[in-house]
């Protein structure tokens, strides 16, 4: 088939474009620098120059496209206010003109790639694709909000008649990611991390190879309508640095950083955020971090779409072994 996908220079966009080509698909992909892409360009993708603020080159990719994949998204947690408006441009508006020009263009499959961020902190429970948060409680940070909210425009068009299917990707990782958690396991691959931080914070982790193909089950399989979790092993954010550290042969963090001195800190976050390998709003990382819980079940997805992840410890091996 002919695929149209956004994000495909992104960390999941990346491989799906990859596998969509492995299997014979003609595939289009939305750039912001075509010369940047020099590695779709190789794949045999056929470029079109724009970003997700251009209706024109959405449209232009969309024509004669047999299903659209939406993986394009700004994902940064701990950013200055400042930098609020560009995730809800890319995110939340991005989405929304993906979504129409797709309907408009008749386009007969359209795959949107959520996250189980959309459930917010699930408080220590393993949720699935059912569960609704609290708006009342609040958000984690505007990449949590503005994903909400764009998950809340996939439904919107869907009841509208919209064929979308969705997929919830848990903690992606994998080779080359420069997520909080490649991050982190960059950190302890190479013996930099003295001390844990947040070590409660819990994660469905999922290799980056695994979403992917998910993705693809989602664009075959998937019924309209649906959404679907691809999570992967629970785990939490100390026992990830503990697996890390044996796997790469290096010295366990010998303590846990309180979280109280880390909030304490947090005003100097700008200055100190760097110095660590994290981002300078300090305050919004804890926020997303501390004893917080992003747990979805893959049910469903195993159930329904033939979804088989592959287990932390050989993921963590070869994201290692890659990098």
């Amino acid at each position: 088939m002919r695929v149209f996908i956004t994000g495909a220079t992104g960390f999941i966009g990346g491989h799906v474009a990859r596998k969509l080509r492995e299997r014979g698909d003609e595939v289009v992909a939305l750039v912001r620098s075509p010369e940047k892409a020099g590695a779709l360009h190789e794949l045999g993708v056929e470029l079109v120059a724009g970003d997700l603020s251009d209706d024109r080159a959405i449209r232009t990719g969309l024509e004669g496209a047999d299903a659209c994949i939406h993986a394009g998204a700004i994902y940064k947690v701990g950013i200055p206010k400042k930098e609020h408006e560009q995730l809800w441009e890319a995110n939340v508006r991005g989405t929304e003109r993906v979504f129409d020009a797709a309907v408009e263009a008749q386009t007969p499959r359209i795959v949107y790639v959520s996250t189980v961020n959309v459930f917010g902190n699930t408080g220590g429970r393993v949720v699935d694709e059912s569960y609704r948060r609290d708006e009342a409680a609040g958000f984690l940070s505007c990449y949590d909000e503005t994903k909400y909210r764009a998950h809340l425009v996939a439904e919107d068009r869907i009841a509208q008649g919209a064929p979308i299917v969705m997929v919830q990707p848990g903690g992606v990782y994998g080779p080359h990611d420069h997520s909080e958690i490649g991050n982190m396991i960059d950190q302890v691959r190479k013996g930099r991390l003295p001390l844990k931080m947040f070590p409660d914070t819990g994660f469905m982790l999922v290799h980056v190879e695994d979403v992917a193909d998910g993705v693809l089950l989602a664009l075959d399989k998937g019924e309209v309508g649906q959404s679907y979790v691809l999570a992967g092993e629970q785990a939490r954010m100390g026992e990830l640095v503990d697996k890390v550290a044996e796997l790469a042969g290096k010295r366990k963090p010998f303590g846990t950083m309180p979280t109280a001195l880390i909030k304490v800190s947090a005003p100097l976050g700008p200055v100190i955020g760097p110095l660590m390998g994290f981002p300078p709003n300090l305050r919004e990382l804890i926020r997303v971090s501390d004893n917080v819980t992003y747990w979805g079940s893959d049910e469903k997805a195993r159930r329904e779409l033939g979804f088989t992840p592959r287990d932390l410890d050989s993921g963590l091996r070869e994201t290692l072994a890659a990098t």
